[in-house]
């Protein structure tokens, strides 16, 4: 793990940024050269608190108040690799948390629709992304588990939250053909992560490993 006595500014974030695609993300499988790229470009320690900015480039999640965490950059960067995206193509993502998602989606040449559910944590996010101008966001507050459908229909849907079931909404607002990343289960905070298909009207569900989430709460979740 990367520790450090030293202000965030004593570090040069690049050469952390690199340490962490490197260590974390290489050596674990992930090839993805669009994934990798982005998460070199994007500065993770501006969505963490600033007191946590020296721990931004380890490998664990951190919390960003209310409740909710920034995943561990493995799991950012699993998650973006297992969505298949093209340039172009149009992502709703559930639960904005620090916004940090949403910018290497962006960063991968996509445009993002992102829902928030918590209000404080929404309007901080929604500050801090219009601060760092990201091209193709585009943020609401609501429930996420019911999608967004006056943007529908999407190429692709991450969730970044375990609920109980894969939400109808968002298959009914997924594209066909179309890929949905969601943790699901029965257990709260601890999930498995799904990779559903849609093609040619028939959903399809692949199981691709243990997860623990923080809880999608709403009308098709907690």
């Amino acid at each position: 793990m990367i520790r450090s006595a030293q202000p965030p500014r004593a570090v040069d974030p690049r050469r952390l940024r690199e340490r962490m695609v490197q260590e974390q993300l290489v050596r674990r499988g992930i090839e993805d050269p669009v994934v990798l790229e982005a998460m070199r470009t994007v500065p993770r320690h501006l969505f963490v608190q600033e007191a946590l900015r020296a721990q931004a480039y380890e490998d664990t999640p951190l919390p960003i108040g209310y409740g909710q965490t920034i995943s561990q950059p493995y799991i950012v960067a699993r998650m973006s690799e297992l969505l298949e995206t093209r340039p172009g193509m149009r992502v709703l993502e559930i639960g904005t948390g620090s916004g940090y998602q949403a910018m290497v989606l962006a960063a991968m040449g996509c445009t993002v629709f992102t829902v928030e559910r918590i209000r404080e944590l929404y309007t901080v996010t929604s500050a801090l992304l219009r601060h760092l101008k990201p091209r193709g966001i585009h943020t609401k507050r609501d429930d996420g588990t019911l999608g967004m459908p006056e943007a529908a229909p999407f190429d692709r849907i991450i969730v970044t939250a375990g609920g109980p079931e894969v939400p109808l909404p968002l298959v009914n607002q997924l594209e066909d053909p179309g890929i949905l990343v969601i943790p699901v289960g029965g257990v709260r905070r601890a999930q498995r992560l799904l990779r559903v298909r849609k093609e040619r009207g028939t959903v399809t569900t692949e199981d691709m490993g243990g997860v623990v989430f923080v809880d999608l709460v709403g009308n098709h979740g907690w």
